[in-house]
């Protein structure tokens, strides 16, 4: 259910919008769309709000004005970029002098808290600048689109282009680093691909340090920073693919597997497989295994 509204909100904006209800299936299911627009500021104001059970992304197409969000003033500009959790309170201000055009979208799901604090853990920021505005703005236009239509898999398209910007937000918050240029962090890559080569020894940090020269606290800072991934837990993603690997395409025992993937005896390596993937190594075998899985020719 969508309502379309073009209006001048006595003349402080012209703004065109759409309001949105998803089905209950999209809202208990997927991500979905609350309202999108777009406005032109006529005159300068303040909007504010606080405790909205939404996350709001906008763009500013032209002008510039400032955002006042956790306490924090930023100053917007044209092709600066808002992504922000809307229970906290925030307000948004159209610049006197240099009035702004706006294209926004407040949206929701029900994975959205752990995907917004991901973006943050990530590096995002409540305000940055893209390295191509473009792709927003084709995305609000396609997501525009579709709400304003009748298709009949509406909610599905929307969770598809929502998961697009998403991902998009998601390249953009890559920023580890505050200070000093790229130039002066060492590149990882060498330490990554030992890994990959070695992940069926024991790998000891202090030992891995010495190896590459680096000092550990700065190794485990680094790499975290540069894979998103501590070095235990790359370790362990590299182990498992492979233990799963084995398990589908080999008759390696289970026990063989764990010690050849690095991850240990049968008790351990089993502990561990279903941690990560939610059931045994023997059960992943036989739910994945070949011999499950049927080919008919025509």
């Amino acid at each position: 259910m969508k309502n379309f509204f073009t209006n001048s909100q006595n003349s402080i904006v012209t703004s065109d919008r759409i309001l949105y209800t998803p089905s209950p299936f999209a809202r208990n299911s997927l991500l979905y769309l609350q309202e999108a627009g777009s406005l032109r500021a006529n005159r300068a104001h303040t909007s504010r709000r606080a405790n909205l059970d939404s996350y709001l992304f906008f763009a500013v197409v032209s002008g510039a004005g400032t955002l006042l969000y956790n306490d924090i003033s930023y100053p917007l500009h044209q092709d600066d970029c808002v992504f922000i959790n809307c229970e906290i309170p925030y307000a948004h201000s159209a610049d006197q002098d240099d009035l702004w055009c706006l294209k926004w979208i407040h949206f929701n799901g029900p994975t959205l808290p752990a995907i917004y604090d991901k973006y943050k853990a990530r590096g995002g920021k409540p305000v940055f600048r893209p390295s191509d505005i473009k792709l927003f703005l084709s995305l609000h236009a396609d997501l525009f689109a579709t709400a304003s239509s009748s298709d009949y898999i509406r909610d599905m398209k929307i969770n598809g282009e929502l998961s697009a910007l998403l991902t998009l937000l998601m390249s953009e918050s890559w920023n580890p680093e505050e200070s000093g240029s790229k130039k002066q962090r060492r590149d990882l890559l060498p330490v990554k691909m030992y890994l990959d080569e070695n992940y069926t020894k024991k790998i000891l940090l202090d030992d891995l340090a010495e190896k590459f020269y680096i000092n550990k606290y700065y190794l485990v800072k680094q790499f975290k920073a540069q894979y998103g991934l501590s070095i235990n837990a790359y370790l362990l993603e590299v182990r498992i693919t492979r233990a799963k690997q084995m398990l589908r395409f080999t008759d390696k025992s289970v026990e063989n597997i764990g010690l050849d993937c690095g991850l240990g005896a049968l008790t351990y390596f089993s502990r561990t497989f279903k941690k990560v993937e939610g059931m045994s190594p023997s059960e992943f075998r036989v739910r994945w295994s070949e011999k499950n899985c049927y080919s008919e020719v025509f």
